[in-house]
C-alpha cells in the first residue's frame, strides 16, 4: 500500500489537473482520501504512549488519591487569613483587630472566616512558608513546581507530575482528563514544563455558577442536545474518509475516540458538569458565587477519581483597596473552602483527598497607607502561610511561626520543595524518581540533597 493509499483500495492514477480546468468529482475524492489519510497516518507516532518516569516502587500506593489545589491567585495576606497579628497595631492588622478562636484551642484566624474556624480540627496551618521571592511569575513557578527558579530546566507543575504518575503511567481510564483547571489557567508559567502539551491541564473555561456550566469543548452555550445530535449526524454523513473504509483499524480508533468525546457532550459524562444534579440547599451552602460553585465542582471531580484539580481563584493581588476587597473576598472564600472540607469529610472523601490552599507569596505586613496605595499591601515572599487538609495530613496543628509583625519566619521554615515533596509522598509518588526529559537531562521529581537548597524538611509533624 502506498502512503497515499493506506486503505488498500483499488485506485487508478489521478487525472492531471490543468490550470483553468474544473476538477472532476472522481479526482476530488481521490485527492481528499489520499491527503487526509496521509495526514492521519503520518502523525500516528505523535500519539504513542511516550516515556515514563523512573523510580523505585514504593511500599505503599499513597493515601491521597486526589488533590484539590486552591490557588489564591495574586497572593493572600497571611495576617488577614490564618496568621493574624492584632497586637501589632493598626499599621499592620488594619481593619482586622479581632481574630476569632477556632475549634482548636489557642489557634485564631481572621474574624471573617467563621466556617473555617469551625473546621480547624480538619486542617493544618503552615505559618512558616518562605522563599523570599516577590515576583508573581517566579514565585508561582517555585510554589507550583517545588523547584528553584533560574535553572536550565523548566519543570512541570505538581498537577502535571501527578497526571504523569497517577494518570498515564498508572493506567488512568477516567472519562475526565487527569489534570483539570477550574476554570482558566494562570498564564504565569507553563504548567506542563518540559513534559509537553500532553500534560497540560484541561481548563474548563465557563462559569459553574451559571446554568448551564458551559465547559469549553463539552457544553456549548445556546445549543440544545437535539441540535448537538443533528450536527453529529451531519458530520458523519460528510465524513468521506471514514465512510470509504469503516472497518480500517485507524478509522475504528477514530470512531472510538469520537464516541468517548461525545459521551462527555451528550452522555453520562456531561452530567459531571451539571451542578443541578446537586441539591439547591448544598449549592447555597457553598455559595452561589463562581468560586463557591467551583469548589462544589471540584468535589464532584474527586468523586469520579480525577487525580488533580486546580481552582484558580482570582482577586488576591490587593495593592489598593485591600480591606474593602477582603470584606468581599474572605466571606466568599470561607463559604467555599469551609463547606468543601466539611462536605468531603461527611462523604468519607477527605481521608483520600488533599486540599491545598495558598498562593505564590503573602503580602506586606505593614499596610501601605501612603498614596497611591491608600490602604493596600504589596508582595511579600519572606513569610506567608498555606493550609493543607486531608489525604494523610493531620488536622488541628500549626506548623511554623512568624515574628510579632508577621515579617519574618522565626520558627520551623517551610520551603516550597518541603511542602511539594510532602504532597508527593502522601500521593505515593517517589520523590527520588526522575522525570522523562526530552533531551535526556536528569530531572528529579523534587530537588535532591546534592542541590544544597535551604530546607526545613518534610512536614513529618503532620503526616
Amino acid at each position: 500500500m502506498s502512503p497515499l493509499n493506506p486503505f488498500g483500495l483499488e485506485q487508478s492514477s489521478p487525472e492531471p489537473v490543468r490550470h483553468g480546468q474544473p476538477m472532476s468529482r472522481r479526482l476530488a475524492l481521490q485527492l481528499a482520501l489520499g491527503s487526509s489519510a496521509s495526514i492521519l497516518f503520518s502523525n500516528q507516532p505523535m500519539f504513542a504512549a511516550g516515556a515514563t518516569p523512573t523510580g523505585k516502587v514504593l511500599d505503599h500506593p499513597g493515601r491521597a488519591k486526589s488533590v484539590i489545589q486552591i490557588w489564591m491567585w495574586g497572593g493572600p495576606c497571611h495576617l488577614d487569613t490564618f496568621d493574624p497579628k492584632p497586637d501589632a497595631g493598626a499599621d499592620y492588622c488594619g481593619a482586622f483587630a479581632k481574630p476569632i478562636e477556632t475549634k482548636v484551642s489557642g489557634t485564631r484566624i481572621n474574624e471573617l472566616l467563621p466556617l473555617l474556624a469551625g473546621q480547624a480540627d480538619k486542617y493544618a496551618i503552615l505559618r512558616g512558608m518562605t522563599h523570599g521571592l516577590n515576583g508573581h511569575e517566579t514565585a508561582s513557578y517555585v510554589m507550583q513546581t517545588g523547584h528553584p527558579e533560574g535553572g536550565r530546566i523548566v519543570y512541570p507543575s505538581v498537577g502535571a507530575v501527578a497526571s504523569l504518575f497517577k494518570g498515564v503511567a498508572a493506567g488512568y481510564k477516567g472519562q475526565i482528563p487527569p489534570y483539570i483547571v477550574l476554570t482558566e489557567p494562570q498564564g504565569r508559567f507553563s504548567e506542563a514544563g518540559f513534559l509537553g502539551s500532553r500534560y497540560k491541564p484541561f481548563a474548563t473555561g465557563g462559569n459553574p455558577a451559571k446554568t448551564p456550566f458551559a465547559v469549553e469543548g463539552i457544553v456549548a452555550e445556546g445549543f440544545s442536545v437535539e441540535r448537538q445530535r443533528a450536527r453529529r449526524d451531519l458530520l458523519h454523513r460528510m465524513d468521506t474518509l471514514a465512510n470509504a473504509a469503516p472497518k480500517h483499524p485507524a478509522v475504528a480508533a477514530m470512531r472510538r475516540a469520537e464516541e468517548e468525546a461525545y459521551d462527555l457532550i451528550l452522555g453520562d459524562g456531561a452530567k459531571t458538569f451539571d451542578l443541578n444534579q446537586e441539591s439547591p440547599e448544598l449549592r447555597d451552602k457553598y455559595g452561589r458565587s463562581t468560586f463557591g460553585q467551583t469548589c462544589l465542582m471540584a468535589r464532584r471531580l474527586v468523586e469520579l477519581g480525577v487525580p488533580y484539580i486546580t481552582i484558580n481563584y482570582k482577586g488576591w493581588d490587593t495593592h489598593k483597596q485591600h480591606f474593602q476587597i477582603m470584606r468581599r473576598q474572605l466571606p466568599e472564600m470561607d463559604k467555599g473552602v469551609g463547606t468543601l472540607i466539611e462536605d468531603l469529610s461527611a462523604r468519607g472523601l477527605l481521608d483520600r483527598t488533599i486540599v491545598w490552599w495558598g498562593g505564590e507569596f503573602g503580602r506586606t505586613p505593614k499596610v501601605q497607607n501612603e498614596s497611591p496605595w491608600n490602604g493596600g499591601r504589596n508582595h511579600h515572599g519572606k513569610a506567608f502561610c498555606h493550609m493543607v487538609a486531608g489525604g494523610g495530613f493531620r488536622g488541628g496543628h500549626v506548623v511554623g511561626a512568624t515574628d510579632a509583625r508577621g515579617e519574618e519566619v522565626t520558627e520551623r521554615p517551610i520551603y516550597p520543595w518541603d511542602l511539594v515533596g510532602s504532597i508527593y509522598q502522601l500521593m505515593g509518588i517517589d520523590t527520588e524518581a526522575t522525570l522523562p526529559h526530552p533531551l535526556g537531562l536528569t530531572a528529579r521529581v523534587i530537588p535532591g540533597k546534592d542541590e544544597k537548597l535551604q530546607s526545613g524538611g518534610r512536614l513529618a509533624e503532620i503526616m
